[in-house]
């Protein structure tokens, strides 16, 4: 059992015992971060004259070395080692001897595990935003599409007003938007160096901090020693973003399944994204949409984890801290995968406009213009509910469209109508008249999406890395 703190005991640790506290298991995934981070500790060390230079020189070489070695597959990350900085300590010993052993000079696991798991967050917040972009191009495309397409507007699950099936896409762009800002806050808060806050309470070695930070890409060092050990805030803050994201990836999941049933035939999604089943040789079942909103529920799981695990922990470092990392990559990993498929999914899935359509016109999506209609002609709008609300049932009764009514039925019920009222609730009309920012109108929709494509032009990531 490789370990760096035996000089204090005088006995073997327990297996059971040593198994149960040991993270390498897990945390063999920072051995990049690990490596960059001691390179980095290295250098400065050598710069501020507390490592020769030749000293300084051979660990850096042979950290990369190791490195080199992890990744083609000469060096086996195993678990006679308790954790990733042990490994990586203890084969730079092996290699460089004394000198390999000067390696953690001014530097404690504690700050150097909140580095190696900073680091990480890090890298995961750009990806994860790289991936929510792709999302996001992929939606002003359909926008683009489908600025014509009509559809119904739906509350409470019920027939509201038609719109576009661009304007119900862009709900969701403008939802995906908002998590990549999210996400962009995060990186901004949490790109602060903990290194060298030692165990908690810093080191008497002259070290510099900022220069460490530097050579990291972070904005500086954390202010606080303690807190920089003891902060796990933006593990936090992620995974709280990524469960919004998945909320709202099981909110389109879910409207994808219901526009694939049968009763709405609204989509269709490709084979490559859907399954059978094995024993009704008829169904195309949308298992994709339908996992992506079970796997919500995982994230969840890890953001009510570290929010537990947190909420009773005192200054400073405690080892409860290690369980900050299992669940955090299983919840950056599943939601890394669902926007993947989501993606790929959507991209590949065609729209039944038709059906679209005439759901929208047999919905009496076009009542609340109906009301307008009399509302312009001098009828009180409480009244014109009500006139409307007549019409809609003589039309259920009958299966019919209130479009499909004659000029005669509709004056039957109320006189003020005229010719032009086909032409006030035609679906086109009913959309089209809504013209306010952010309305589904075409003109309002062009109008949204110049500004959506501009959005997609300047990219956070170019600018704050």
């Amino acid at each position: 059992m490789a370990q760096l703190w035996g000089g204090r005991f005088t006995k073997e640790t327990d297996r059971l015992v040593y198994n149960f506290n040991a993270s390498i298991s897990f945390d063999q995934k920072f051995y990049k971060q690990d490596i960059e981070g001691s390179i980095a500790h290295v250098c400065m060390l050598g710069k501020q004259g507390i490592l020769t230079k030749d000293e300084m020189e051979a660990i850096v070489k042979t950290l990369d070395e190791i490195r080199s070695d992890v990744e083609a597959g000469r060096l086996e990350i195993t678990d006679e080692y308790e954790d990733i900085h042990s490994f990586v300590e203890a084969n730079l010993i092996d290699r460089l001897g004394d000198t390999g052993k000067k390696l953690h000079t001014g530097r404690s696991r504690n700050d150097q595990v909140a580095l190696d798991m900073r680091l990480y967050t890090r890298l995961e917040v750009l990806y994860t935003d790289t991936l929510v972009k792709e999302l996001l191009e992929k939606l002003l495309k359909l926008m683009e599409e489908h600025a014509e397409t009509i559809m119904p507007g739906f509350t409470h699950l019920q027939k509201a007003q038609p719109i576009t099936l661009a304007h119900h896409l862009g709900a969701y762009f403008e939802m995906f938007k908002r998590d990549r800002s999210r996400l962009h806050d995060i990186y901004v808060r949490m790109n602060y160096c903990p290194l060298g806050a030692g165990a908690l309470a810093g080191t008497t070695y002259p070290l510099d901090r900022d220069y460490t930070a530097d050579l990291m890409g972070f904005a500086g060092p954390t202010l606080n020693s303690m807190d920089s050990v003891s902060d796990r805030d933006y593990v936090i803050e992620f995974l709280s973003a990524l469960s919004t994201i998945m909320m709202h990836l099981s909110r389109f999941c879910e409207e994808i399944i219901i526009w694939n049933s049968n009763e709405y035939q609204f989509v269709e999604i490709d084979d490559a994204y859907s399954t059978g089943s094995s024993i009704m040789p008829q169904k195309k079942n949308p298992d994709i949409a339908e996992l992506v909103r079970g796997k919500t529920g995982r994230v969840y799981g890890a953001l009510m984890s570290i929010l537990t695990t947190m909420k009773g922990i005192p200054l400073a470092y405690n080892k409860d801290m290690q369980e900050d990392k299992e669940l955090t990559f299983d919840a950056i990993d599943t939601v890394k995968g669902c926007l993947a498929l989501f993606t790929g999914m959507i991209s590949t899935m065609k729209f039944n406009t038709e059906k679209m359509s005439a759901s929208a016109r047999h919905g009496f999506t076009n009542a609340t213009d109906a009301a307008d209609y009399l509302v312009n002609h001098g009828i009180p709008f409480r009244d014109a509910h009500g006139i409307v609300g007549r019409i809609v049932l003589y039309c259920i009764d009958r299966d019919i469209a209130i479009d499909d009514m004659s000029l005669d039925e509709l004056k039957e019920i109320c006189p003020v109508f005229e010719e032009d009222i086909y032409d006030a609730i035609s679906m086109e009309s009913c959309v089209n008249r809504r013209l306010t920012i952010g309305a589904p109108g075409k003109e309002a929709m062009e109008q949204v999406i110049v500004v959506e494509k501009e959005y997609l032009a300047h990219d956070w990531q170019d600018e704050d890395k």
